[in-house]
Order: structure tokens, then sequence, then C-alpha cells
């Protein structure tokens, strides 16, 4: 969770300026004469600034601090208090919007004219000034996200929670018991539907008054660049990356056929989703025993390794948080363990989705997950904490200049350090004895591409969906119809069977109803290939590059620090420039990463159809 622009204005002193800015003098000069000297100057624009950021730092962290309670004891109170928070956050982001709108036509130096727009564009979901409206909109985000992390599905009498559906997901092979599940989980989410509509209705209306067409416009001009010039940007990428899914999906369908036969998986067409070990279908390396290469073992089981050793949740944030010390990076404060939460509460309900959070937006950093002793969770761990090193380290820019660059690469950050748990890493730090030999490769990369490669699509088709959501090509009659299209057309997935008129399937992915853009993880998964070949290169790494690791390279460290400390105070090519000397995204380290796989693919593939 990067830093949250929760924007507010003193009002009474915005008030009393503006009535000072418009009152004739006693001389009575002409209507002309007062309108020019009322209009908005350099001057005007900078006090406006300094009094916008000094209220966003306060309303900031009460915001923050009521979400951290809400988000680790929900109930009723903690419910009704965040929607009251977020009420009072969303009306004055709007009313600061509006004004910072005011401004807009003025030839301001570059670094005034970055935070108007943030101010402007920074807002995920507005709302129109008006009081019922924005309480209607917060009550409404409330009830989705409270909806969704306490929703269960029984079986055997039992209310499973996700956790336990998706740990079924991720380990059963009955084909059966998977359609059940997968199914199950799908029915917490047709209730949000209408909330869904109406909530998408007025955050439209809010972008309306605040110069936008429409929420998708809006969300895509936080890239320093026009939103369909974003928008074409984000499919040029995709082009660079397909060829290597279209090859991943052609053997781990054919390994699903093979597994399950023709009458569950079919050779050709779509692969079904429940059968991927995700809830999802978004990352698929847990069916690897399934999909792996034949005599590729990469000679050690992470999660069995960490049990074995005793790791408990403690000891796997400490072992993060000891990469990035390698780095020259300072410890985590005490605070961090003192009010991090770690594990899962056995007496209330927790949102276990993982998170970092900066309550105060100076060095109150925090995680929020319900860690698991497995590999994943050990590669989350570092995640949330890049996270965190990240909001530290721009903790003395500007208030709105702190968060990322832009918000693929506040994700890029933990998940690229997260490439250097190679084996050499692993057993640096005691957790193998010995590097596996190059010929176990082929499996290590093969598990991650189940994670990286599968992700792409996914991650592009969730917000494809919502913008044509936004810009009402998608209405709420065809809401799922309109998922399954996208998820079909970029991941080659289906559903196990027909889905039920009712269905609202987008709502059973947490970032739905809890309103985050998704955008930022498909650039995530793109940039940290390429922040991890840029590293590997200063570290003087030349062997293959899925083997380089930069645990302990301090110089790398420092590179990677001037990166961070910069936040979003210059626009991202300059800062991507900083660290990786290019200016332009690109998914050339990946293919680059991924070659052996690749060739492996294409040798396997080759009397295979592929495609969908």
């Amino acid at each position: 969770m990067k830093t949250m622009w929760l924007c507010g204005a003193a009002i009474s002193a915005l008030a009393l300026a503006a009535c000072d800015a418009y009152a004739p003098d006693a001389g009575g000069e002409s209507e002309a004469a007062s309108a020019e000297a009322a209009a908005p100057t350099q001057e005007d624009a900078a006090a406006f600034l300094e009094r916008a950021e000094a209220e966003l730092a306060e309303t900031s962290e009460y915001a923050a601090r009521v979400y951290w309670v809400q988000n680790t004891y929900i109930n009723h109170d903690t419910n009704w208090l965040a929607s009251r928070a977020g009420a009072e956050s969303t009306e004055l982001s709007v009313r600061l919007a509006e004004e910072a709108a005011e401004y807009a036509d003025l030839d301001l130096p570059q670094e005034m004219q970055r935070k108007l727009n943030m101010l402007r564009s920074g807002i995920t979901i507005p709302a129109p000034a008006d009081t019922e409206i924005v309480e209607e909109l917060s009550e409404i985000t409330t009830r989705l996200e409270s909806t969704y992390s306490t929703g269960t599905f029984e079986i055997d009498g039992e209310g499973l929670t996700l956790n336990e559906l998706s740990n079924i997901i991720e380990n059963s092979r009955d084909r059966e018991e998977l359609r059940e599940v997968w199914e199950g989980w799908r029915t917490v989410s047709p209730v949000m539907a209408e909330d869904y509509a109406r909530m998408v209705e007025i955050a439209n209306d809010g972008a309306n008054h605040l110069g936008f067409d429409n929420l998708a416009q809006m969300w895509l001009s936080n890239y320093d660049m026009p939103a369909d010039e974003m928008e074409a940007e984000v499919e040029r990428l995709w082009g660079q990356v397909e060829p290597l899914y279209e090859q991943l999906h052609c053997a781990v369908r054919a390994e699903l056929n093979e597994e399950y036969g023709d009458a569950v998986q079919p050779a050709d067409g779509p692969i079904r989703a429940d059968l991927l070990g995700n809830m999802w279908a978004q990352q698929w390396s847990n069916i690897y025993p399934l999909v792996g290469p034949e005599d590729s073992d990469p000679g050690y089981d992470l999660t069995t390794i960490l049990n074995e050793q005793g790791y408990d949740a403690r000891r796997m944030v400490e072992t993060g948080e000891a990469f990035f010390s390698s780095l020259g990076f300072e410890p985590l404060p005490d605070t961090f363990w003192e009010r991090s939460l770690i594990t899962e509460p056995e007496d209330r309900d927790v949102v276990c989705h993982p998170s970092a959070w900066n309550l105060d937006n100076v060095d109150d950093i925090r995680i929020k997950m319900c860690t698991e002793i497995n590999a994943e969770d050990f590669q989350t761990v570092h995640h949330e904490l890049g996270h965190n090193y990240y909001q530290r380290a721009y903790n003395e820019q500007d208030f709105l200049f702190r968060t990322g660059a832009h918000d693929g690469f506040h994700e890029a950050i933990g998940d690229f350090v997260g490439l250097s748990i190679t084996p050499e890493y692993l057993r640096q730090i005691g957790l193998i004895d010995e590097v596996p030999p190059a010929d176990a490769d082929l499996g290590i990369l093969m598990n991650q591409a189940l994670d990286k490669i599968a992700f792409l699509p996914f991650g592009l088709m969730v917000d494809k969906w919502r913008w044509s959501v936004f810009r009402g090509e998608t209405t709420p009659e065809n809401y799922n119809e309109a998922w399954w299209e996208l998820r079909t057309r970029y991941q080659g997935v289906a559903p196990p069977g027909p889905r039920p008129d009712d269905a609202f399937d987008p709502g059973a992915k947490y970032h739905i109803p809890g309103n985050t853009p998704y955008l930022r993880y498909f650039l995530s998964f793109i940039m940290q290939f390429q922040f991890h070949q840029a590293a590997c290169e200063m570290a003087g790494w030349e062997g293959p590059l899925h083997r380089c690791s930069i645990y302990g390279n301090e110089e790398v460290g420092e590179r990677f620090n001037a990166m961070l400390e910069a936040g979003a105070s210059e626009p991202w090519p300059d800062v991507l420039e900083r660290f990786t000397g290019t200016r332009e995204m690109d998914g050339s380290a990946i293919i680059a990463y991924f070659e052996p796989l690749m060739d492996h693919l294409e040798e396997a593939n080759a009397d295979r159809e592929c495609g969908w």
C-alpha cells in the first residue's frame, strides 16, 4: 500500500483567500479590472500547494490509522469508522482537486505543475462535491471491501474463508473438488454488482467534475503522458512478451490434457481456470509438479526447507530485512516489529491480503499479512518490504512526491529484489548446502515463468475490463460476459462451466471491490526484470541473467537507493534513466532472462497447435 493520498484543505483559510481575491476594493473599480485582479497567479498557486500539502499530511495520517484498525479488526464499528474517514477524505480530496484545476492554464515551473496534476488525477475513486453523494460512495466502497474480506463458502457444513478455499485450489488435483471450490468462492460476489455499478456512476461523475471524460482517462493520466499514449504503450509492452506467454500456455495446456483427459481439459482452446492452482488463474506455480519439464528437478523444495529449519513468520520477515541490509539500507525501526501484523489472528476477522503501510508518511512503516511458511510468502515478504524501504527512502520529499515515480515502480521494487532469491543466495543464507548444477536451471525458470509470465495477461486485462466499464462500453448487464471475453482473449482461460446469470466474477478478485488499480502490477512485472538486468550489469555479472543475485552488493544498493529517494519528484522516465540508463519501459529483459526456457518450450511445442 503506497502513501495514501487523502487530500484535504484548510477550508476556512481557503474560503477567506477566495473572498479576498474576488472582493472589489472601496474605489469601485470596473468589473473587468476586478476580474483581471482576481485571475490566479503563480504566487496563488504556490500558496495553495503549501496549504494543501500541510493538510494532506495531517489528514493522511488520521485516515491511515483508521484504515489500519479497520483492516486488522473488522467489525461493525471499525467499518463505520472507515466509512466516515473515507467520506471525509474523499470530500476534501474533491475540493482540493477542483481548486487545483483553477491553476491549470498557468505557465508554472515543472515541480508545481506536477503537484497540481497529481492533485487533479490522484484520486482513485472521485465523487462530485456533494456531501450526501460522498457519504454514499464511502458506504459503498467500505461495504464492497468488507463483503469480500468476510466472505465464506460452506463445504460439508463448514464455512470456509478465502484462505482455506485457496489452499484447496492450490493443492487439490480432484477436478470435481476444484470446480466446487472455484465456483463456491464466486458465490460471494454477485451481491456486489449493484453497489459496483452505482460506484462507477458516482466516480465517473466525479471524474467529469475534474475535467476528465471518464474515470478510465483519469487513471491513465497518471503516467506523465496523455492517456491514449499510455494505453498504446501498454499494448506495446504486451506485444514484446506475448510470444513467451503463448509458448508457456501451449506447454501447460498439453500437460493438463495429459493429466485430466480431453473431457476435462481439451488439447486445444482455452485452459480451464480452476485447474491452474490459483483461485484467479493469475499465477500457476502450484501446478509445477504436473507441468514442469522432465528431469529438471531444481534439487530442493524451499517450502519444505523453511519448515524443516523452523522458520516462523518473524524469521521470514527478518530474512527479507537482512537482504536489504546487505545492500546498505538501514535496519527497520523497532516500531515496525511492534506494530506490524504478520500472522493471522485467531480471534477476529482481518484483511489478509498482504500490504505495506507508512502511517505517518515518515517512518511508521509496517506490513500486514497472514504469513504462511512457504516459498510463495518468502517471496511476498521481500515484495512488501520493498514498499516499506521505498516509503522510507522518499520520506524527505515534499508530501505530494512521497510516492513512486509511477505506481508500477512501487510494485516492482520488492519483486526486483525477489529475482535475486537464486540458489546461490539460498546457499549464502544457509537454506541449501550446494547450488544445483546448470542443468537444473530449466526447472527453476519454468517455476518462475509459471508465476511471472503467466501473470502478465491477467495483470493487463483486469484494468482493461475496468476501463471499458468506466467508459460505458461495458454496461452492468454485460459485466461478467465482458470479463470472460477479455480473460479468454488475453489469457486463454475459461470457466469450468457456464456461469449463472447473476454472476459477478470480477468481484471475486480483491482489487475490484477494493478499488486498487491493477495496471501497476503489469508494469511492475515488466520493470522488475529491467531493474534486475541493469543491476546485474552494474555488478559486473557475466553469466546467465537468471543466475545473478545482487545480495551483498552495496554499490548497487547505493544506486538503487538514489532512485528510491527521488520518489515522484521527477517524471518517471528521468527516474528510470537514473538507475537503468534508459528512459523507456522495456520487456526485452524478460526475454533475455527466460531465453533458455523459451528455447525449450519452442522445441517441446513444435508438433502442437498453439493458440486458442
